[in-house]
């Protein structure tokens, strides 16, 4: 029984086809949104998966900065450009099939040939800015900034700035997560992934708090909606690397 268990999984894992490898760094901001504007964006059959305890309590959007530090083919190749800087928008919810997965309902990319990109939904940020910056003195704690701007023409506009203070913090083990689009509800990619994350703030679970200045605007065109001023944030992540694999099914 042990064998044929193993013989299925590794069947399934062949029928995966590996599509980029990438290194990043992310920083993640948990919100609560109006739900009916989120509704706007579910595909029919598919319904909200909310959290009620725990770290992601409350949570049904999620806004992830993203340094894509490296990005490479299967066969180790650089991939496209080799770097990109995005946010996208994801969030959690349940497939027709009772799946826990996540919907990309949007984003904002700086690299041209990357919108409408993989899930068919990204605008070009026309304006892109970002960032970063450490500093370490004598003993004292290690404090890090950031800075990002991404602007479409259209209007939309994802904007944090955000110091906290580094600290240590545990691997979480690898795992696999399937990504689908809410534009089209068929496609979905699996990304299985490592990362290192540090909770720099959380309402339910009050972690020590490490976030010394923090600002987000979001909103305009077709995210004015989803950031109408009743939006609230519920935890701050700063994810300090993130290794991952793209693979279709």
């Amino acid at each position: 029984m042990r064998l044929l268990s193993l013989l299925a999984f590794s069947a399934l894992a062949f029928a995966e086809t590996p599509v980029e490898h990438s290194n990043e760094t992310r920083f993640q901001l948990d919100f609560l949104v109006p739900q009916s504007a989120l509704n706007a964006y579910m595909p029919a059959g598919w319904t909200p998966n909310v959290s009620t305890t725990g770290a992601a309590k409350d949570c049904n959007l999620r806004i992830v900065f993203i340094d894509r530090v490296t990005i490479n083919n299967p066969d180790a190749s650089v991939r496209g450009k080799g770097s990109n800087r995005l946010a996208y928008l994801v969030a959690p919810v349940k497939n027709p099939a009772g799946e826990n997965v996540q919907l990309v309902i949007g984003g904002l990319t700086e690299d041209p040939t990357d919108a409408p990109g993989p899930f068919g939904n990204y605008l070009l940020a026309t304006t892109h800015e970002m960032q970063w910056s450490t500093k370490s003195k004598g003993s004292g704690p290690i404090m890090e900034t950031q800075d990002w701007v991404f602007a479409a023409p259209t209007g939309e506009r994802l904007e944090m700035h955000i110091t906290y203070e580094r600290n240590a913090a545990a691997k979480r083990n690898t795992a696999d997560t399937k990504f689908y689009s809410a534009k089209n509800p068929t496609f979905f990619q699996i990304s299985r992934q490592e990362q290192v994350l540090d909770i720099m703030r959380n309402v339910t679970t009050t972690p020590p708090d490490h976030v010394k200045s923090f600002s987000f605007k979001g909103g305009g065109g077709s995210y004015a909606k989803l950031f109408d001023g009743t939006e609230r944030v519920l935890s701050w992540d700063n994810i300090l690397w993130l290794n991952r694999t793209v693979l279709l099914p």
